[in-house]
């Protein structure tokens, strides 16, 4: 235990010497702070097995982080299955707090693993908590043609491309991009400047402006052109953040719904033959 400071040899010591509960006083405990939400009665549900959690720590301590920050998750986990319990479904608390005490500790340990989000199915979470061990054991066996994937995955039924995903991901720890990709921290070429940049350069992006630009002065200079019924209405109808109906814009301007219809029909034209003629000037001057 010399991984452990004085406070949590404690406080580990403090969690086992705690009392044990029978089935009544767990039944009673958890009606009491189910029913009347009595602190004391869920303060002393919680302290009995508080051992739990400084079990289960134990055995997540290979994941190689803090044992006190496994022993806080399990405590969080074992509030949450107090107030989840059931103490009428014939359950005992212990039982049932131990899966959330687990839960909690696992995702913890997942989260805090890698920056790359891992576990996020039943699956992964499998995998990531029994691949070792299963691969050490089958790494072992001699004579066998069949891949280490394969076997792997047969025994823990699962996809064998999920498993070799999860080897993958495991073979190794996080690396920085920002690491040198040589010995020499002192300089080199980082991971980082290994990077392709698919952002448009800057010739691209200038160019990409200019010819935008162009094209919006080409089409309010063919929209001024037309004769004003028509430039009216291709503005309230293509040019407004709120476009106006045919029948609003028609009374607006004292004529039919199908008169404006024909109108915008006329106009839309006249751009689209103006802003063609733009774009050939355009290609035949570059």
């Amino acid at each position: 235990m010399g991984y452990q400071d004085n406070h949590t040899r404690r406080y580990i010591r403090a969690s086992m010497a705690e009392e044990v509960l029978d089935a009544e006083t767990e039944t009673a405990l958890a009606i009491a702070w189910r029913d009347k939400r009595d602190e004391a009665s869920l303060h002393r549900l919680i302290g009995a097995y508080k051992r739990l959690a400084v079990s289960f720590a134990g055995r997540f301590r290979r994941y190689d982080v803090p044992y006190d920050d496994l022993i806080q998750q399990g405590n969080l986990g074992l509030m949450r299955a107090a107030e989840k319990f059931d103490p009428e479904n014939g359950a005992r608390f212990s039982t049932y707090a131990a899966w959330w005490i687990r839960a909690s500790m696992q995702d913890y340990v997942m989260r805090n693993w890698s920056l790359v989000r891992t576990g996020t199915n039943a699956t992964q979470k499998k995998l990531f908590f029994h691949l070792r061990r299963v691969m050490q054991r089958h790494e072992s066996e001699a004579g066998r043609n069949e891949p280490l994937s394969t076997r792997v995955a047969r025994e823990l039924q699962v996809p064998e491309d999920q498993v070799e995903l999860m080897m993958g991901r495991m073979s190794g720890a996080d690396l920085s991009l920002d690491a040198p990709q040589s010995g020499d921290e002192d300089g080199g070429r980082t991971w980082v400047d290994a990077l392709e940049d698919d952002a448009p350069d800057t010739e691209a992006s200038v160019l990409g402006r200019m010819e935008h630009d162009r094209r919006r002065r080409a089409l309010y200079s063919a929209v001024a052109a037309l004769p004003e019924r028509e430039r009216r209405i291709v503005a309230a109808r293509h040019l407004a953040d709120d476009p106006v109906t045919l029948s609003d814009l028609g009374a607006a301007m004292g004529i039919s719904k199908e008169r404006v219809r024909q109108l915008e029909e006329r106009a839309l034209a006249r751009l689209t033959t103006s802003i063609r003629a733009d774009e050939d000037e355009a290609a035949i001057a570059a």
